[in-house]
């Protein structure tokens, strides 16, 4: 496939993800507080999409309190500042074996199972634009985690966005998920045109090689609309690469706790540095507004009583 770079396109802020990066830099926001102002400074910087995941304030763990998010989007949306809310439906899918000779003995301090609705029951409440769908299982790092999403956890939590309106950003982490994302659209779970997130270098997903890339690149239909991230130091490379190869951008704390070599970013700066990357090759970004026009979204409020 040629390359046909976006020239106008969308850049997403990961403000703090859910990875053991709370205790690596004092930049990471962990309250419900703090990550709202991490992702109104993100957008006021240029982000159009603000991913969000909430934590334990105290320990900076990642967890799944309603309240938090609660508190979270009401932050957001009562701030002056305009955003697509994305909030992640990622987590009550971590699943911790024990050593390998007794596998079935979890680590159950660093397993959390919860079923379909459960996990959504946060999207339920805050009613945000896009959520996520981890669109299958994989090794996630070394050692017994197992991020864990069968193919019916997938429908029934992609049945329940599509009837709430909200948006799934397809989160693709190798091209067999990619496969499954489009037999979800034609199972009519998700709607089509999708929304997809090409996750590149996380072990052991897809290797961030460009060969690689373009191999999931080729496997996002042409009508869907995609984007593209790399972890650490090859974050702003695949802001570059992700606009040649016709797709949009993610940036942020999730992803990359660097500005540069030895020196720790906040959201703000990771956004401002990718934005500058883009206005120095010919592309610019556009907002939310032009955001929900091109996806559909409508911006809502979040229910008045508890879901």
């Amino acid at each position: 496939m040629p390359l046909q770079m976006n020239r106008k396109l969308f850049l997403t802020a990961a403000i703090t993800g859910a990875g053991a990066t709370q205790d690596k830099s004092r930049l990471v926001p962990r309250s419900p507080k703090e990550i709202a102002e991490a992702a109104i400074d993100a957008a006021k910087a240029g982000a159009a999409i603000v991913h969000c995941h909430v934590r334990d304030p105290e320990t900076g763990a990642p967890c799944r309190d309603l309240d938090y998010y609660r508190e979270l989007t009401d932050r957001i949306r009562s701030s002056e500042v305009d955003m697509v809310l994305n909030l992640t439906a990622g987590v009550g899918g971590d699943l911790t074996f024990g050593d390998p000779e007794t596998p079935m003995q979890l680590d159950a301090p660093n397993t959390d199972m919860a079923g379909a609705t459960e996990r959504m029951a946060h999207i339920r409440a805050c009613l945000p634009e896009i959520c996520t769908l981890d669109c299958g299982s994989m090794n996630f790092g070394d050692g017994d985690y197992v991020m864990t999403n069968t193919t019916n956890m997938l429908r029934a939590m992609g049945s329940q966005m599509t009837e709430l309106g909200v948006k799934p950003e397809i989160e693709a982490f190798d091209t067999g998920h990619l496969w499954f994302a489009k037999q979800l659209v034609k199972e009519g779970v998700l709607e089509d045109p999708a929304l997809v997130q090409l996750c590149m270098g996380i072990p052991w997903g897809a290797p961030n090689d460009l060969n690689t890339f373009m191999a999931m690149v080729n496997n996002v239909p042409d009508s869907w609309t995609w984007s593209a991230f790399s972890l650490g130091r090859d974050q702003m490379p695949y802001v570059a690469a992700a606009t040649l190869a016709g797709g949009n951008v993610r940036v942020g704390l999730e992803d990359n706790i660097y500005l540069e070599r030895g020196v720790m970013a906040t959201n703000a700066q990771l956004v401002e540095k990718g934005a500058d990357l883009l206005t120095n090759m010919g592309a610019s970004l556009i907002g939310p507004e032009e955001v929900r026009a091109q996806l559909g979204l409508v911006k809502r409020a979040a229910p008045s009583v508890p879901a």
